[in-house]
């Protein structure tokens, strides 16, 4: 696994030194810091963890999209029912997925 190197302004730099300047805030490379061997660990399993979070995101929006055509077709009540059940549960995914990520971010979880 690569260096991390984190920079004051939270974004980290994957490589063995730090960047000329941060990509995010210009700040020089004398504002990043090594990330030990368990926090830069912690980074790239969340890396993971929160890519699959937004992929959830992504589809919950998708079935969303189907569900707002669905109701709008109005085949018959029973499919507008389903429809109505299903965009409140990709309402429900979407939150949850979303209020996780907001906490990772808050652990340091991110990168």
């Amino acid at each position: 696994m690569k260096k991390k190197w984190k920079c004051a302004c939270g974004y980290v730099h994957d490589g063995d030194a730090p960047p000329a300047k941060c990509p995010k805030c210009g700040a020089p490379p004398e504002k990043f810091t090594l990330l030990d061997e368990a926090a830069a660990n912690l980074v790239e399993r969340s890396r993971r963890t929160n890519m699959l979070h937004a992929r959830v995101i992504d589809l919950a929006r998708q079935i969303e999209g189907v569900c707002r055509e669905g109701i709008q077709d109005a085949l018959d009540p029973g499919c507008v029912d389903v429809f109505n059940k299903s965009l409140l549960a990709s309402y429900e995914m979407m939150k949850l997925s979303m209020t996780e990520l907001a906490g990772h971010m808050s652990k340091g979880k991110w990168g």
